[in-house]
């Protein structure tokens, strides 16, 4: 985090979208296709406010947003979340900004009535510290699919149940 106090909040604004596009730019972690997914959920929250059913969460610090998260009901389900990304700028990792941003979704998802969080990543080794960071915030490996996004990159699935999250 930088020197300025970490302040969280849940809309966006217009000038979001450059923000959020440099944040997963910086990481090297995403494939241009991935941005572009992502960048899709900020247009359509900014086009269509909570009726897009993702919901964000944004933490800044000194007028900078330093990362985001996004996530939303499960369709057909009840109660059931998912958390779609979060993400923080290079330069802010390993300061707790993950950690704040996980909390405060974990809040709101608690108040909307949520029952689990379900969270999907890769197994290439790349994604060992964010791996990591789930395990080490309480979710559990559910389920692993074998070579689901390309040969010998799995997509592991973590969940958190009420009301360990609440």
């Amino acid at each position: 985090m930088s020197q300025n106090k970490l302040v969280i909040r849940d809309q966006l604004i217009p000038e979001d979208f450059q923000g959020i596009k440099e944040i997963l730019e910086s990481t090297g972690f995403f494939y241009d296709y991935e941005i572009e997914v992502a960048l899709e959920l900020v247009n359509d929250n900014l086009a269509k406010g909570l009726k897009s059913e993702y919901y964000f969460l944004l933490a800044e610090a000194g007028g900078k947003v330093e990362g985001y998260c996004c996530y939303g009901p499960i369709a057909c389900t009840e109660g059931s979340y998912d958390l779609y990304w979060i993400v923080v700028h290079k330069d802010f990792q390993g300061q707790g900004v993950g950690r704040e941003l996980l909390k405060e979704a974990e809040q709101k998802i608690a108040a909307l009535g949520g029952r689990g969080i379900y969270v999907e990543t890769a197994s290439r080794p790349q994604y060992t510290q964010t791996r990591a960071f789930y395990a080490k915030t309480g979710y559990i490996v559910e389920a692993v699919l074998k070579d689901f996004y390309s040969p010998g990159d799995d997509k592991v699935i973590f969940v958190k149940k009420a009301p360990v999250f609440k």
